[in-house]
């Protein structure tokens, strides 16, 4: 379970102390007629067409991230492409429906079942049979077997990077006759639909040579609907061509490119015509919205703006300024005349660049969905602070994660709903909203918590040799010195009259002076992203008497506000110390083009845990260091990275959840668990629902582990990730494809007068998509 660089997959303690003391799981599913599970926040946008109003022919220039450097989906450096490779052109024995279900593929099985459970578990596969490989040999239990065997985990030689469940197989063995793959299992095992997706053939199994250097750049032997012409490193594309033996219905595309173009180059390959599908980001969304829109018949410059507004002058000029120019150009003052008369020229030239790319871009669309991943803040409860875990609880009931949410997805026009699962989303099987064991956003309780672990409102700084209580110890001391000074150190949050704002008249009603800046004159960047505030309630954290003199530790000098005297809206929490030192925590963020929206996200996190009196120190590292250097190496207080959704939480939560344990030699083995979070409880909960057939126990344990998970706070579900995909308006059964497996041979380009099917706009959030997230 990976994503965004996540690769495949002092000792932790077991976290027991809650708030009362004890774990109280919620109410969970069977206690209530409704589904917990729902539905799906948003469904496939893929310009759905029936394959007879599809061309033949064509090829489709799709863009990825990266050649991937191997095309064994079972080796640690498989990437996204490898897996959208391998689902062109390998078996799936299931593939995703709509709600991320796995559902049987009818191209390669007839059928699937558990056909005897005591004394072991057995599954028999029934294959379709007409299912062969490229070279006219049937597949059946020979590659079931190979597969097995290499990634069972007991042969080293294999370099695998995962054996989850295929360690759970004692044999494999052909059934009644050819068709027949009979599975026996050693233990039992809930998620057996997992195994055998994607299948490779024993030509690339059968040995550990040809697993580990077999199917890095070429796949001479496949079984879909496509098959693998070249992986051209050079020319950064893979190019997928249509499979002679195919018995499925026939590929409509002749190929599929997939051609490596970073994120931010993606718009310009757009226009110039090199690329038919794309994933974007927001600000080409915008672009790509409104060149589709509505244009003047005249001038070929579209009617509506983002958002479904009137759309601007040339250049975004209003009339009066239009008229200003002309009167410069045509005035007495030769000089400023000839100056904007020039700058007029350079206008229209810019102009017509914008133009000629809006009609570029005129030929696409947007489409949108929800990806099957979810943007969590990890909290790392290695060591600093976080290793309480009431800090932890208390920085996850700062948030407000629904305006996390909706900043980021109300602006796309996509549902802004908090994610309340670490462990599926809305619509799959096993989702419940389990953030009950947490409990909702109040920083009022979030500031008990701290002050029951020792963190002091204005208490006391070293100021020789500081270091700030988080995870970042030696690097830019003297920095952190400076910053601590400036804003924790110098200010322990009592409201001094007179030193809140100089001019009361200044600010505006969300809180901000009429310069933009909060109270303490800026943020990290300058800004208050959302210049939003709580109610202002419980500020005043020294307690006052009523000759108003500030007891709290460290109180400065000044005139006090009698007792009674409500601290300004808009006014943060006392910083917080223990010890001697600030309860300040190391934010890592990517610094690459496609990181922005987290960039935002952090920068009104930082807001809300200024609330509560925790600051934040924010330092962005180059992408490709980002988890090995950082994530995975613990070097990290708060970090913000996506995991995907699994149809088989069970076996791929696992890892990401479990406590980690002490390795050989004595480094921790952490698995996935970046957090380094783990409870004994959470893992037993896990291996039970590994270990039972019965559908509806395996959800509510899952369920329960994921109430646990919450209650730990080693990290927090953000929001579902949005999925922005630019595609020619006539390609069909392409595009955001949500939970589901895209079905390669129905996309194609659609036949003159043909429309695919849209979803309609969530009548919950705006119609348009909008480059502030």
């Amino acid at each position: 379970m990976s994503h965004v660089g996540v690769g495949p997959r002092a000792v932790m303690r077991s976290v027991a102390f809650l708030t009362a003391g004890v774990l109280a799981v919620p109410a969970l599913a069977g206690c209530t007629s409704e589904d917990p599970a729902g539905k799906p926040l948003a469904g496939q946008d893929v310009a759905a067409a029936a394959r007879a109003s599809v061309s033949d022919g064509g090829t489709l220039r799709w863009a990825v991230d990266s050649v991937p450097d191997t095309l064994n989906a079972f080796q640690s450096d498989a990437d996204a492409t490898t897996t959208r490779v391998a689902q062109a052109v390998l078996p799936s024995m299931y593939r995703m429906d709509e709600t991320g279900s796995p559902v049987r593929n009818p191209d390669y099985l007839e059928s699937a079942e558990v056909v005897d459970t005591e004394p072991k578990q057995v599954v028999v596969y029934k294959l379709n049979q007409q299912a062969v490989w490229s070279d006219g040999r049937e597949i059946g239990a020979a590659d079931f077997a190979a597969q097995w065997r290499a990634l069972s985990g007991k042969d080293s030689a294999y370099w695998t990077a995962r054996n989850a469940g295929y360690d759970r197989i004692e044999k494999v063995e052909r059934g009644a006759n050819d068709l027949e793959v009979k599975v026996t299992f050693s233990r039992p095992y809930a998620d057996w639909k997992a195994l055998f997706t994607p299948l490779y053939p024993k030509d690339v199994t059968g040995t550990p040579d040809a697993f580990n250097d077999g199917a890095r750049r070429a796949l001479k032997v496949s079984a879909g609907p496509f098959a693998v012409k070249k992986v051209d490193t050079k020319g950064d594309q893979v190019v997928l061509t249509g499979n002679p033996r195919w018995w499925g219905e026939p590929a409509k595309l002749d190929e599929i490119v997939l051609r490596a173009v970073p994120r931010d180059e993606r718009v310009s390959e757009l226009v110039a015509g090199k690329l038919d599908l794309a994933e974007i980001d927001p600000e080409t969304a915008d672009e790509v919205t409104l060149a589709a829109g509505p244009r003047n018949p005249a001038t070929g410059t579209p009617l509506m703006g983002p958002g479904g507004t009137p759309a601007a002058g040339p250049q975004g000029r209003s009339a009066a300024q239009a008229l200003r120019s002309w009167a410069i150009a045509n005035g007495s003052d030769e000089e400023a005349a000839e100056e904007e008369v020039l700058a007029r020229e350079e206008r229209r030239e810019a102009e017509a660049k914008a133009r000629r790319r809006q009609q570029a871009l005129s030929g696409f669309e947007l489409r949108k969905s929800l990806e099957p991943a979810y943007t969590q803040l990890a909290l790392n409860g290695a060591e600093g602070p976080l290793a309480d875990e009431r800090v932890r609880r208390a920085v996850a009931r700062a948030l407000d994660r629904e305006k996390l949410a909706e900043a980021v997805l109300k602006p796309l026009g996509l549902p802004a709903e908090p994610v309340g699962s670490h462990l599926a989303l809305s619509g799959q099987p096993a989702y419940a909203d389990g953030s009950g064991a947490l409990g909702e956003q109040n920083a009022k309780e979030a500031r008990a918590l701290l002050a029951d672990a020792g963190w002091v409102p204005g208490g006391p700084v070293k100021k020789d040799g500081e270091e700030a209580a988080g995870a970042e110890k030696d690097e830019n001391k003297d920095e952190d010195k400076k910053d601590e000074e400036k804003s924790e150190g110098g200010d322990d949050g009592t409201y001094i009259v007179g030193e809140d704002d100089k001019n009361k008249d200044d600010k505006n009603k969300d809180g901000k002076n009429k310069d933009g800046k909060n109270k303490d004159g800026k943020n990290k960047d300058g800004k208050n992203k959302d210049g939003k505030n709580d109610d202002g309630a419980d500020r005043e954290s020294g307690e006052k008497h009523s000759s108003g003199k500030n007891t709290a530790q460290g109180g400065a000098p000044g005139a006090y506000a009698p007792k009674g005297t409500a601290a300004p809206a808009g006014a943060a929490a006392a910083p917080l110390a223990k010890d001697g030192k600030a309860l300040t925590l190391r934010f890592v963020l990517p610094s690459g083009p496609g990181s922005e929206t987290l960039r935002t996200v952090a920068d009104r996190i930082t807001d809300m845990l200024k609330e509560i009196g925790i600051g934040t120190r924010i330092t962005k590292v180059p992408d490709e260091s980002y988890f090995k250097d950082h994530i995975a190496a613990g070097e990290y207080d708060l970090a913000l990275y996506s995991w995907p959704a699994s149809a088989f939480p069970a076996t791929d939560a696992r890892p990401i959840y479990a406590k980690p344990v002490p390795a050989a030699d004595g480094s921790l083995n952490v698995a996935q668990n970046y957090t380094r979070v783990g409870t004994d409880q959470v893992d037993q909960l896990f291996d039970r629902a590994l270990a039972t057939l019965d559908q509806k126990e395996a959800r509510d344990l899952l369920r329960k582990a994921d109430s646990r998970i919450w209650a730990a706070a080693g990290s927090v579900p953000l929001y579902q990730r949005p999925q922005l995909t630019a595609a020619r308006k006539n390609l069909a059964n392409a595009g955001a494809f949500g939970f589901g497996t895209p079905v390669y041979e129905d996309m194609g380009f659609l036949k003159k007068g043909a429309q695919g099917s849209r979803p309609t706009a969530p009548s919950s959030a705006s119609s348009s998509p909008s480059s502030s997230s």
